[in-house]
């Protein structure tokens, strides 16, 4: 079975710079999609996925810092390697904080680029082998969830009668998402985002049957689920304890 091409997002508002880009990396057998301005870029996410995006840091209708800003506050991840003119150590020291995969400094040659490339999404595919969800990871930390503590390495809940049970990749999406944003109305359609993705052409309805299958695990074991609450006609909220709750 021939590999699949990976999807490489070029945006340089150079275009001849962003055509010479385009065509070595075809040659090296990825696929591309060259925008050149910041605008058509994060429209373009909003609804389709690629595997990395070539980030340009000064664009004519913004900033490739903010672009990235902005597409992870959308919940929208996507492996960057950085490219600019300015051999600024701050510059690149400021792309990796705010959770850039690389940088590359102009002029660059094809080859380093290519393999720069090859690198972040070797790295984004074994990443991906922990990723159960669009939000949740095998390593992530044991939590508390509503008085059981939920251990995503096992995909098991705990209880307090020490009795223990596996519960589902999507559960625990939506188990880490809610306690991550404690005392917040979460909308059914930002839940679905944060645990399918934004690309996914998930129902409410589904997501409402796994939210019964929390339900019932936590009512079989005679959880405190007062503290994981609907909203009615917008979504769920969880507070961090029973106090919280009742106060509410």
């Amino acid at each position: 079975m021939a590999k699949t091409k990976p999807l490489i997002l070029i945006l340089e508002d150079e275009k001849e710079i962003a055509s010479m880009v385009s065509e070595q990396l075809e040659e090296a057998g990825m696929l591309t999609q060259v925008f050149h301005s910041v605008s058509n870029a994060e429209r373009y996410l909003t609804k389709n996925f690629a595997n990395l995006m070539l980030l340009d840091v000064d664009l004519p209708d913004g900033n490739g810092f903010d672009l990235f800003q902005n597409l992870k506050a959308k919940n929208i991840h996507i492996p960057v390697i950085f490219l600019t003119a300015a051999n600024s150590e701050i510059l690149k020291v400021k792309g990796l904080d705010m959770g850039g995969d690389d940088y590359i400094t102009k002029p660059f040659s094809f080859p380093e680029l290519i393999a720069r490339i090859n690198a972040v999404l070797r790295r984004a595919e074994t990443a991906q082998d922990f990723q159960v969800t669009q939000n949740a990871k095998l390593t992530e930390e044991p939590f508390d969830f509503c008085g059981a503590e939920i251990n995503p390495l096992r995909l098991e809940a705990t209880f307090a009668n020490g009795e223990s049970e596996k519960i589902g990749r999507k559960e625990l999406g939506i188990m880490i998402y809610l306690v991550s944003n404690p005392g917040t109305v979460l909308t059914r359609r930002s839940l679905i985002h944060a645990v399918w993705g934004v690309h996914a052409d998930v129902k409410s309805r589904s997501l409402d049957q796994y939210i019964v299958k929390i339900r019932d695990l936590l009512s079989r074991h005679e959880c405190d689920s007062n503290r994981f609450r609907t909203i009615h006609g917008v979504g769920y909220i969880y507070e961090k304890d029973e106090e919280a709750a009742l106060a509410e």
